[in-house]
């Protein structure tokens, strides 16, 4: 690794996360659809298409401390690999609820489906998610900056749902198992933009170097450690 100029591996990492998030947000729409068209046997999709992004993820954070380890890089090569790796982990993530999702369908029936707008929640989660990616691809810290103004908006549908559900659970003919898949799907996706939200302060970071990060510093000791 060491022979090959340092820009060059770092323009590869990038370009394999890049891919990655595409996988993810294709993945996580795919999750979307069958969720409103309660189709069972694409949700098989979801959950293979999932362990493609398990092993995309472990592969990319393998190269990523592979390159910490040889390069040492410092200033905004290190800034950037550090990116990478939490972008990655939020990625995977992602990716995991996205099962988690698709996993309800058995829970949930056309009914449901009238009464909780799941699909106006999830695709606005879904634009939320692919500005994220997009301001990672094109080093872009303005539209990364947007995702901040659609955070409220999904909270509050989350609110919306949890309070309806909650009522809805006090009727004497309430399906308990039922409102609490709905309860889980809202949850799913409010924690799905609260990543997307996460990835857009990392593009910041890695843009501005600017600290609005999270306070999560595992990745921080871990090439501390490295350097030891």
């Amino acid at each position: 690794m060491a022979e090959r100029p340092v820009h060059e591996h770092i323009r590869e990492l990038s370009d394999s996360l890049v891919a990655l998030s595409g996988t993810v947000l294709r993945n996580f729409l795919l999750a979307i659809d069958v969720l409103q068209s309660l189709d069972t046997d694409r949700a098989r999709e979801v959950k293979d298409a999932d362990r493609q992004i398990d092993d995309a993820e472990i592969l990319l954070e393998s190269q990523c401390l592979s390159f910490l380890a040889l390069q040492q890089p410092v200033a905004k090569d290190l800034r950037t690999i550090v990116a990478i790796m939490k972008i990655n982990d939020y990625l995977e993530r992602i990716g995991d609820l996205s099962v988690h999702v698709v996993e309800r369908l058995p829970e949930i029936g056309s009914g449901l489906q009238r009464t909780y707008d799941f699909g106006s929640m999830g695709m606005k989660v879904g634009e939320m998610l692919k500005k994220a990616v997009d301001a990672f691809a094109f080093r872009d810290d303005g539209l990364a900056r947007q995702i901040d103004m659609f955070e409220a908006e999904i909270d509050l549908m989350h609110r919306v749902i949890f309070k309806k559900a909650m009522a809805s659970m006090k009727e004497p003919a309430a399906d308990i198992d039922q409102l609490i898949a709905v309860l889980s799907l809202s949850r799913y996706l409010e924690r799905i933009a609260d990543h997307a939200v996460k990835i857009a302060r990392e593009v910041v970071y890695l843009v501005t170097g600017e600290s609005a990060r999270q306070k999560d510093n595992s990745y921080e000791k871990l090439i501390d450690s490295l350097r030891n």
